[in-house]
């Protein structure tokens, strides 16, 4: 190789070098640090995550839903991975509401084809266990999305038909009125997007935290 040759290989290396070393500190570090911190600045809650409190503590975020047992309480659609919510034993063993051992964070469905007995199985089980909790309410009239589970597992909505048949039940339980749930309800339902897209929904965590802020269970929350 000739020394020009050699000059034009050096030449193309160095600058291969500096390019990469360019983009990296471009890429890695500076439109990093620049998007986190419009963020931080144009949207500060989404941007921690959109916590939800009460008292002071964190309890959930506003986009994620949560498996809840309390008969006072709206309950969610059903998840595949039951929204990660568990609890741990005196020995430090983790499992799910339902007993059985907690498999680690996830998200996502079972993906069951309508013809696979496991999703009758589920559903028929779910059926039951609203029925028992809301006698009032026939087979007939549980809203599909009650009893069918999101692709994420994570859904916290709820449609508003879905919301208002679980009042009966959550007044007996919680000593609130009919009345006052379904105001409760309203202040935690969101219109279609831009009043076409979309479907209205009602966030369940929200409505819990009203409910418990209601009973007295909390005294301040922020959503």
């Amino acid at each position: 190789m000739n020394d020009t040759n050699k000059q034009t290989a050096v030449h193309w290396i160095r600058q291969s070098v500096v390019v990469t070393l360019i983009l990296l500190l471009l890429c890695g570090f500076v439109f990093p640090v620049v998007l986190s911190g419009l963020s931080a600045v144009m949207f500060p809650s989404q941007a921690k995550g959109s916590l939800v409190t009460a008292d002071g503590e964190a309890v959930g975020a506003a986009n994620v839903g949560q498996d809840f047992t309390e008969p006072y309480f709206m309950k969610c659609r059903p998840s595949a991975c039951q929204y990660n919510t568990y609890y741990e034993d005196e020995e430090g063993s983790q499992f799910y509401n339902d007993g059985s051992e907690f498999a680690g964070l996830a998200s996502g469905n079972n993906n069951y084809a309508p013809s696979n007995p496991a999703l009758t199985e589920r559903v028929e089980a779910d059926i039951e266990e609203f029925l028992a909790a809301n006698p009032g309410v026939s087979r007939e009239d549980i809203p599909a999305d009650l009893m069918t589970a999101s692709g994420s597992g994570l859904d916290p909505h709820v449609s508003p038909e879905s919301a208002q048949i679980q009042i009966p039940a959550l007044a007996e339980a919680s000593g609130l009125s009919e009345e006052e749930l379904s105001q409760i309800v309203a202040d935690n339902t969101t219109g279609k997007l831009l009043g076409v897209f979309g479907e209205e929904t009602v966030n369940v965590l929200g409505v819990n935290l009203d409910i418990a802020k209601a009973m007295g269970l909390v005294s301040q929350t922020t959503k």
